[in-house]
């Protein structure tokens, strides 16, 4: 009997060689499964807009608020939890105890919530972005910022 790949290779969308342990901040995007509207609710104008958590997305966003208890080097810059997806602008310090790796907070952070929830809501795996230099962060704050804006007038990648 010949054995079948039920699963294709997955290309990775990691850095090669990188140390996702090491000092330094991530851009972190975790989608819903099948990108369900599970987490919130975008209202408001292109102007100003408000993003209402679902029960679920309150959870989410406690959960990403807990960050920074559970990894006393991690701390969560910047964070927006949208209807089928949550961005994050973690970074990563010096600690004096154990490593972590984005992927462990992440990894972390989706198994909690899935657990809290009793249901696995999110697709396999997440996307990420490595911060290089100053410019890129502020560009990633503000693109975290005007995401509601942008799901409102039907320019988010991901509505």
């Amino acid at each position: 009997m010949i054995a079948m790949n039920l699963y294709p290779n997955r290309k990775s969308n990691r850095l090669e060689e990188y140390d996702y342990a090491s000092n330094g901040a991530y851009f972190i995007t975790i989608c819903t499964r099948d990108h369900r509207h599970l987490l919130s609710r975008v209202d408001g104008t292109e102007d100003a807009a408000n993003v209402l958590l679902s029960e679920w997305g309150q959870v989410v966003d406690a959960a990403i608020r807990e960050i920074p208890t559970h990894y006393e080097n991690v701390t969560v810059d910047r964070y927006v939890v949208m209807p089928n997806h949550v961005h994050l602008l973690l970074r990563i310090g010096e600690t004096n105890g154990r490593m972590v790796s984005a992927p462990t907070v992440v990894g972390s952070l989706k198994r909690f919530v899935s657990k809290s929830i009793g249901a696995p809501i999110w697709q396999k795996g997440f996307y990420d972005h490595v911060i290089r230099g100053e410019d890129d962060y502020l560009l990633t704050c503000r693109y975290i910022d005007e995401n509601p804006q942008k799901w409102l007038l039907g320019k988010d990648e991901y509505a």
